[in-house]
């Protein structure tokens, strides 16, 4: 199956870590030109590193897309060394959780700043080239807390529904210009941070991380959480030309944890 995306200009968002990293390493493995972004300049040259050690160049543009003058000129940055961005990835940026007794306005306006902005920063200044070249593909990665509601994680679980209204409604905005616009929804991913929370949990319970770790992926239908990787092949493949016509979808990856219908 060709994929079509040798010498497509990616940016992956959030690149040096986790899922973003991963995406970073999936679409240079397909031999895209790959730009990585964050707000750590320190993070980014580790991530180069280790896509180094793995036969990958990647550019690094250290940016905070939350604010808006610094997305556009990230954006920028990238198109003036590799060309015009063909995909534009998202997984920057994740809300903090707040406890419903310590809900305020600084709590639902960080959430939104971290997650919300941080995507739609983004998409507006890569958008730009996108709608005048009348090509392009967006594929936002969204927790599953905008489908499903968590009291300990309202704050940032609004700021994903909005993304996912954001990611259908651009879709259905410039479809007519060529541009495909969708959505990932990773439940529990074991990642840097799942591994963090899993070290918190057991000084905090005095059990094994193992004992933990195995006991919240036997609430998982499929038996585990998900990899990295698992998330950046299904990216890949919806900013493939072998989605060419698959646009404004919401795909949820949560090993059927939340059986839905959407």
């Amino acid at each position: 199956m060709n994929l079509n995306l040798q010498g497509k200009v990616v940016l992956v968002t959030g690149g040096s870590k986790g899922i973003g990293l991963a995406c970073a390493r999936a679409f240079a493995a397909e031999g895209a030109r790959v730009a990585i972004a964050s707000r750590s300049e320190e993070n980014l040259r580790a991530a180069a590193a280790e896509l180094a050690r793995d036969g990958f160049d990647v550019l690094c543009a250290v940016a905070d897309f939350i604010d808006p003058e610094r997305a556009f000129a990230a954006i920028a940055q990238v198109e003036e060394a590799l060309g015009p961005i063909d995909v534009l990835v998202n997984s920057a940026g994740g809300a903090k959780r707040v406890v419903p007794a310590e809900l305020n306005a600084q709590a639902w306006r960080s959430a939104m700043d971290a997650k919300y902005f941080s995507y739609v920063h983004a998409m507006d200044a890569a958008l730009q080239s996108m709608v005048a070249r009348r090509a392009g593909s967006i594929v936002n990665i969204i927790g599953t807390g905008g489908k499903v509601a968590s009291a300990m994680h309202l704050p940032g679980g609004a700021a994903n529904a909005a993304l996912m209204l954001v990611s259908a409604g651009l879709a259905n905005a410039w479809g007519s210009h060529g541009i495909r616009v969708n959505a990932i929804n990773p439940g529990a991913t074991y990642t840097d941070r799942v591994k963090n929370s899993l070290e918190t949990e057991s000084r905090l319970t005095g059990k094994p991380e193992e004992e933990l770790l195995k006991a919240n992926e036997a609430r998982i239908p499929l038996g585990r959480y998900a990899h990295p990787h698992e998330i950046a092949n299904a990216a890949v493949f919806l900013a493939s030309d072998c989605a060419s016509y698959v646009t404004g979808a919401l795909i949820t990856m949560d090993g059927a944890l939340t059986p839905m219908v959407v």
